[in-house]
């Protein structure tokens, strides 16, 4: 009971962030977390998107999520549209950063013979009988998304959250 008081107590603090040998920017962050269940028939991407607008979160994590779906729709590697399947499939990893500034999410699932399917989550992913989820709201940052001249793409861009000034 200790060892788990400490390690609670630890995960609690604040992360300090040295990178001295890296040239990536690294900006530490305290962090919340909000656990809930999603219930048969819901949309994982919809609730997802939801939470974020109704909690405001600016900087978010998908720290674990498992369940099961009937249906399912991805975007895979390197494809434009959606592909879709349906069935029962197990939840085996979602993850990816939340934020009102545009979120990107990854999912994994696997059939009834153990084949595993992954890709970008999109609308259409329909919980069979749950998607137990947790989430961890990072409280000192802010996720936005910019093009990134490489590629084109609307790339993550991580800043630093201004103090409110006090009164």
């Amino acid at each position: 009971m200790r060892a788990l008081l400490l390690l609670i107590t630890l995960l609690s603090l604040p992360i300090m962030a040295h990178s001295q040998s890296s040239s990536v920017p690294v900006m530490a962050s305290g962090m919340k977390t909000l656990s809930f269940r999603l219930r048969p028939g819901q949309d994982l991407k919809e609730e997802l998107d939801k939470l974020v607008q109704q909690e405001g979160i600016e900087a978010g994590a998908v720290l674990t999520c498992v369940g099961s779906l009937t249906d399912l729709t991805l975007r895979l590697a390197n494809q434009e549209g959606p592909s879709r399947w349906q069935g029962h499939f197990e939840i085996v990893s979602l993850v990816g950063t939340l934020s009102t500034g545009g979120s990107h999410l990854h999912l994994s699932v696997s059939d009834s013979t153990g084949r595993t399917l992954g890709g970008h989550l999109l609308p259409g992913c329909k919980i069979y009988t749950t998607a137990e989820t947790v989430v961890g709201v990072l409280t000192d940052v802010a996720y936005t998304r910019e093009p990134d001249p490489t590629f084109g793409y609307r790339e993550l861009v991580v800043r630093k959250k201004a103090k409110p000034r006090k009164k």
